[in-house]
């Protein structure tokens, strides 16, 4: 299954805005969303600090590459998902 990280904090909105438009690409993708509070998190918050919200292909042990960051690129994270998991099916 694919994972996708979204690095963001707890007060920031457009990591919230990110994580809503994440929504319909949940529907027609199966993959694991993990979410990092930068805040939290010292590698973080000095890798990403201000540019969050960010999303990343990977998990948080192994970012692999980044998607977007502020906003969600729908069809970058796409693209990525169809080529890593395949739609869902039905």
């Amino acid at each position: 299954m694919a994972e996708l990280t979204l690095y963001g904090r707890s007060y920031c909105h457009l990591c919230e805005d990110m994580n809503i438009a994440l929504e319909p690409l949940r529907r027609d993708f199966s993959f694991v969303l993990h979410e990092v509070d930068v805040d939290a998190d010292p590698a973080a918050m000095a890798r990403f600090d201000e540019l969050v919200p960010v999303l990343m292909a990977g998990s948080p042990a192994a970012p692999d590459v980044e998607l977007c960051h502020y906003f969600l690129d729908e069809k970058r994270v796409r693209a990525w998902l169809a080529a890593h998991v395949g739609p869902r099916a039905g």
